[in-house]
Formats: C-alpha cells, sequence, structure tokens
C-alpha cells in the first residue's frame, strides 16, 4: 500500500509444516503463561500477604499496555513479525527469570510492566505473523486447533505450576516456566523468514510517524467499515464477558453461596468445555462455515452467560460455564479468521493494536463502573444485566453477519 512501508512476503506454502511449528510454538507458551500466574500470584502473596498487593500485580498489566499500544503497531508494520515475536517470547522468559531474584514486591511491578510491554508487541505481530504464515484455506482450522491448545493449557497448565511448587518451590517453579518460552521462540527459529523488508524504506518511530499511521489506520476503518463493524462488536463483547468474568470469583462465592473448592472445579468445567469445543471444531471445521461458526458462538456463548448469572446452584453455573466455555471457541476462531481474511497484512499491525487498545481502555472502565454500581444495586443485577445485553447485542450482531449482501466478506479461498 502507497505510503505504508514496503512489505513483500514470498509465496506461501501450502503445507501444513510451518503452521504446525507454529501451533507447537503457541502450545508451549500458552503452558507457560497459565504456570506463570500461578506461580507469579503466590510470589506476591507469600511476599506481602495482602489481597490488594495481587490486586495491584493485576492492574499494571492493562494501564501499560493502554500507554503502549499507542504506538506498537507503527513499530510492528514495518519490521520483521518473525523477529519481533521470538524476542518477545525471549524477553518474557528473560523476565520470568529475574522475579525469584526480587526482593521487594515494587520490582516485582517494575518487571510486570517490561512483561506487558512484551505483550503489547505480541499480540499485534502475532496476529499478523500468523496470517503470513497460514495459508486462507487452513486459518480456519488453524484457529480452532489454536483454540483447542490454548483451552488444554488452561486445565493443564496450573496443575503443571501446582505440581512443580509442591516438588520444589515457586522460585525453581518460575526459572523452569522461563524456558517454556526461549523453547517457544527457538521452535519459530525453524520457520524460515520468507518477509522481505527494504530496511530503507522504515520509518523512524516518532510522534509524528504515529499520527501518520493512527489517520491511515481510521482511514482503514472508514474504506471497511463492514469489517470495522463486525470487530468492534466481537470487541465489546469481550469487553462484557471481561467484566463479568472479573467478578466470578465474587459472585460465585457471595452470590450464589458457593466454596473456594466449588469455584475451583467450577473453572476446570470451563476449560473442560472450551477443550471440548476446540477439539470437535478441530476435526470438524470444514462443515462450519465462517458465519455459522460466529452467529452460534455469540448467540450460544451469550446464553451460556445468561445461564451463569440466574444460577442458584453449582449445577446450574457448571452449565452456564460448559455451554459458554463450548461456544467462545467457535466464536474467538471465526472472528479472528473473518479478522484475518479481511485486513491487509500491510497494517494489521496497526488496526490491532488499535482495536486492543480500545479494547483495553474499555475493559478498565467498565470493571470500574460494575464495581461502583454493584455496591449500589447489587452484583447479582450488574451481572444480569450484562448477560441479558450481550444476548441481545448477539442477536443483533446475528443479524448483521448473517445478511445476504455482506456474504463475500466470509469467504475462505
Amino acid at each position: 500500500m502507497k505510503g505504508e512501508g514496503k512489505i513483500n512476503m514470498g509465496n506461501q506454502t501450502n503445507s501444513w509444516l510451518n503452521p504446525s511449528i507454529l501451533l507447537a510454538s503457541l502450545g508451549i507458551a500458552h503452558f507457560g503463561n497459565f504456570i506463570y500466574l500461578v506461580a507469579s500470584n503466590i510470589i506476591v502473596y507469600q511476599m506481602t500477604g495482602s489481597a490488594t498487593a495481587v490486586a495491584i500485580f493485576w492492574i499494571i498489566g492493562p494501564i501499560t499496555q493502554i500507554i503502549t499500544k499507542f504506538w506498537t503497531g507503527s513499530y510492528i508494520d514495518y519490521r520483521s513479525k518473525r523477529k519481533i515475536v521470538m524476542i518477545t517470547y525471549i524477553l518474557r522468559g528473560f523476565f520470568i527469570f529475574l522475579i525469584p531474584f526480587a526482593s521487594h514486591v515494587v520490582y516485582i511491578y517494575i518487571i510486570l510492566v517490561f512483561l506487558s510491554i512484551a505483550s503489547s508487541f505480541f499480540g499485534p505481530a502475532l496476529m499478523t505473523y500468523t496470517t503470513m504464515v497460514v495459508p486462507i484455506k487452513k486459518r480456519k482450522r488453524f484457529n480452532a486447533i489454536r483454540s483447542f491448545t490454548s483451552s488444554s493449557a488452561f486445565i493443564i497448565g496450573p496443575s503443571i505450576g501446582g505440581t512443580l511448587i509442591y516438588l520444589t518451590n515457586v522460585d525453581i517453579t518460575l526459572w523452569v516456566n522461563s524456558l517454556f518460552f526461549v523453547a517457544a521462540a527457538l521452535l519459530l527459529f525453524t520457520i524460515p523468514d520468507e518477509e522481505k523488508i527494504d530496511k530503507k524504506s522504515i520509518p523512524p518511530l516518532t510522534l509524528k510517524q504515529v499520527k501518520k499511521d493512527f489517520t491511515v489506520v481510521f482511514n482503514f476503518i472508514r474504506s471497511h467499515s463492514y469489517v470495522a463493524l463486525i470487530y468492534l462488536g466481537f470487541v465489546i463483547v469481550m469487553v462484557a464477558t471481561f467484566a463479568m468474568d472479573a467478578q466470578e470469583v465474587v459472585f460465585v462465592q457471595q452470590v450464589i453461596g458457593l466454596s473456594e473448592v466449588d469455584y475451583s472445579l467450577l473453572i476446570s468445567v470451563t476449560g473442560i468445555g472450551s477443550a471440548l469445543g476446540g477439539l470437535i471444531l478441530s476435526f470438524l471445521s470444514s462443515h462450519f462455515s465462517l458465519r455459522m461458526m460466529i452467529v452460534v458462538g455469540i448467540v450460544m456463548s451469550s446464553v451460556g452467560y445468561v445461564i451463569y448469572s440466574i444460577s442458584w446452584s453449582f449445577l446450574s453455573v457448571a452449565i452456564g460455564f460448559t455451554v459458554l466455555g463450548f461456544f467462545l471457541v467457535f466464536l474467538n476462531a471465526g472472528i479472528i479468521t473473518f479478522y484475518q481474511n479481511n485486513v491487509s497484512v500491510d497494517l494489521m499491525g496497526r488496526v490491532t493494536s488499535v482495536f486492543q487498545l480500545v479494547q483495553s481502555a474499555a475493559q478498565a472502565l467498565l470493571l470500574l463502573l460494575v464495581g461502583i454500581i454493584a455496591d449500589i444495586v447489587s452484583l447479582r443485577v450488574v451481572i444480569v444485566c450484562l448477560a441479558v445485553f450481550m444476548f441481545m447485542l448477539s442477536l443483533i450482531y446475528s443479524v448483521i453477519v448473517l445478511r445476504q449482501k455482506y456474504k463475500p466478506y466470509y469467504k475462505e479461498v
């Protein structure tokens, strides 16, 4: 595209070899992520004995990403996506390795800032790199398998982390955990870098360039309003689910009256539902159109959240969690494939960064509002309202997706 950096790609292979290597790399990193979450929360709590300190640990990431997402896209689109993903993997491993050496929780927070900056580069770069490596005909199944590996890591990762901590200690667990990200980077090293970049055409990362790139993104949104509308609708749904998920432990224990053990079992139920959905979709993705995956995914996951919001027992919550876990896989795989097929690789990093910036800011704002409103009325009312809003939005969203005149946007060839 004119004036946006000259990036040329070699011919994509039709083989599953490179996509399979990428899936293996992502799978290892997924397991690393969940082991890290378990170990890092424990080390912060052991160091401080404060639930507030743990909460701050969770807040730092989104705040850092809101700041960095303004300019990460401007950097990513003009440089090798493979190298950025590999470097961010190695940096994440390095900073996780440093955590046990922190003598005060403040140092852990500083390390987390750097981890969050690396993640700000990783997300948009990975989205673009995946689009480059995976041929269009294979993207739907690739994203389904990726969802399955992520769900499996969600179930098994914390168990691995807990077992390592039991057999050794938190420090050794984090050091072992850092190797997961190094291994993920080394796997990517085996994939040929077919991205051809004219280094002379790379613009310097200045405020002027960032403003120019924002203009490019907004021009893309105006000229591709349907694509932007569909993805923005998905972002809104994800923001609503984030707000409900953030209050999950309080809602399950204080509103419904279940125990911590019950809650732990319910989290496993969600993971099993997601893994089952991912497994089925991995084998049967060719039998589902993109539109069907998105519509069934968004409507049925909304139904799952509605069931959860009006639940009164362990069984009813388990049913809701199973339904939403199963069908969110369909929605995620469908919408990511739609996005990859309709956004130019030349500016995908910038577009993705802007959408993720909007999502991060909206999540932080809604999370604050949910806490304030829940104190005024009740958490039950807030969760029910969010779930019903999500369900109503899913119906409107589905009508827009299924309109015949927009069918060309969902082609898979």
